[in-house]
């Protein structure tokens, strides 16, 4: 753990009091309840059992109330509300999105959570044609309905996750991550301009030009400083169809060469990804209800049992008057690649069709009652120079099989991250997202699988992988610390100016209201 001078935490120290002291005179010694507060949308102290659940479905917190606001300004209400009642009250406030959040990190026990979806009743996107194209975007919003609206323009978002049912001040909070982000970088790097209110209370606009340091501090800082209430999105011309392709690998090497290949390429697929599959029965026939196989008779004679195998999944964007031009780009680049001959599959669709492609799996999964279930998910980023080491172990060994859920495997470009903002990420040029999302089934509970997850992290220590996890959690601020290494101080920094109180986003486990951040 990273041991910080005592000189600078003497500082820090005194800092922190003086603060507290200056502070205390702010707070009022009587303080109206809640209920008198007025707002332009409305506060619930009933029926919010929506509000301590998420996706993770392990984790349940229950709030005083709920805020459904109708405007910024309502947030604020709530947030200075807090604030005035002081560090000693415990009073904490949580934006919660649509919930889909693994550990309880958008709930607060006894606290206030902002319903940030509701805002959308009132706060309207706005595209914004031109040279330069961008959308404004209040925090609240799916990126579904971004998608669906920036289309009426012709004009689309760069950078996407797999997943397009989540807010925009949630994805932005963590960082957003699909197989765009090999190009054009995670969401958190396609952002132009914030609107933000603080720990404080206080409305900020924020830029890379303009209140810089609040920009990149809020970009990936899992709510930490400020609540995103709205946001501006570059766009680019959105293509019509997607040619969507899957083909498979049976050597691990060979599959992590060719995708480091194809993202470090000018010329290739405009989303790389890749899974691990690991004694799955028929794989190969499950694909052929969405896509063609190249070679039907030998990919019908294709056996996936017992075997442990890799999936690499490459789409590229066109318009149909491309067609025939893009199919020869793509047997071009087809054609370097070491993956299994019989195992090509493809098909073309719709590129809001391709985009939303997991919402149609949700829809499947809800009909099995799965989507509803627990959900452990371990997501981590490894270092280039750890891969083979880390999948050694996990898929020889920790890992029996890929059938409670997809296990992701795919590069990243660092040079495509802005290390100004509050996301880390392992400290090479490239870096895996492994991503273990998992739900139990019959064969293997929750117990088991955060057993194995447990097993999986304890690896990454005793081999000292250098992994980082995306989406992270921990149990104690130490841990934290580690995960932040050298980024912690400035993270401190920022709390201690944004949210002094450290009232926002108390389900991150970071920092605890009215205790010092040091």
């Amino acid at each position: 753990m990273k041991q910080f001078p005592k000189a600078f935490m003497s500082s820090w120290l005194v800092v922190f009091i003086m603060d507290a002291i200056r502070l205390s005179f702010c707070f009022s010694t009587s303080m109206p309840s809640l209920q008198s507060i007025e707002v332009k949308g409305h506060f619930s102290f009933e029926g919010n059992e929506f509000a301590s659940t998420d996706f993770g479905n392990q984790v349940h917190l229950m709030p005083h109330a709920v805020l459904h606001p109708m405007q910024v300004s309502d947030i604020v209400a709530a947030v200075k509300y807090a604030w005035e009642m002081g560090p000693a009250s415990g009073v904490t406030v949580a934006a919660r999105g649509h919930g889909h959040s693994l550990k309880g990190q958008a709930q607060t026990q006894g606290g206030i959570v902002i319903n940030m979806m509701a805002m959308r009743q009132n706060e309207v996107m706005q595209v914004h044609r031109g040279n330069l194209p961008y959308v404004d975007v209040p925090g609240g919003e799916l990126w579904i309905n971004v998608l669906h609206e920036c289309l009426k323009y012709g004009l689309a978002p760069k950078s996407w996750t797999d997943y397009l049912y989540l807010t925009v001040g949630g994805t932005l909070s963590n960082a957003g991550i699909s197989g765009q982000a090999f190009r054009h970088g995670p969401q958190i790097s396609n952002v132009l301009e914030l609107e933000v209110v603080t720990g404080k209370g206080e409305v900020v606009v924020c830029s890379e030009e303009k209140n810089a340091d609040l920009f990149h501090g809020v970009l990936g800082g899992l709510g930490q400083f400020g609540i995103i209430t709205r946001a501006r999105i570059p766009l680019q011309p959105a293509s019509q169809k997607v040619k969507w392709i899957r083909v498979l690998y049976s050597d691990f090497s060979a599959f992590t060469t060719d995708q480091e290949s194809l993202i470090s390429a000018e010329n290739t697929f405009d989303y790389i990804e890749g899974f691990a599959i690991i004694n799955r029965t028929g794989v190969v026939n499950s694909w052929k209800s969405s896509m063609t196989p190249d070679d039907p008779e030998r990919a019908s004679q294709f056996i996936s049992d017992g075997k442990t195998l890799f999936c690499l999944e490459i789409a590229k964007n066109f318009n149909p008057d491309e067609a025939a031009e893009m199919d020869k780009e793509i047997m071009s680049l087809l054609s370097t690649l070491s993956y299994i001959p019989s195992t090509l599959f493809a098909t073309e669709v719709p590129y809001v069709e391709f985009l939303d492609r997991v919402h149609i799996a949700e829809k499947n999964m809800r009909l099995k009652g799965i989507w509803d279930l627990p959900h452990p998910w371990l997501n981590l980023l490894v270092p280039r120079s750890s891969i083979h080491t880390f999948a050694e172990a996990v898929f020889g060994g920790i890992v029996r099989d890929t059938n409670n859920g997809p296990v992701l495997v795919y590069p990243l470009n660092k040079s495509k991250w802005d290390n100004r903002t509050s996301f880390v990420a392992p400290d090479e040029d490239i870096f895996y997202l492994m991503g273990f999302l998992t739900h139990p089934t019959e064969s293997n509970d929750l117990e088991q699988l955060l057993e194995q997850n447990s097993r999986v992290l304890s690896f990454c220590d005793e081999a000292r992988i250098g992994v980082k996890q995306y989406l992270p959690h921990y149990a104690s601020q130490d841990d934290w610390r580690v995960h932040f290494g050298s980024q912690w101080e400035t993270f401190v920094k920022r709390k201690s100016a944004y949210d002094p109180l450290s009232m926002l986003a108390p389900g991150q486990r970071i920092f605890q209201k009215g205790v010092s951040v040091l």
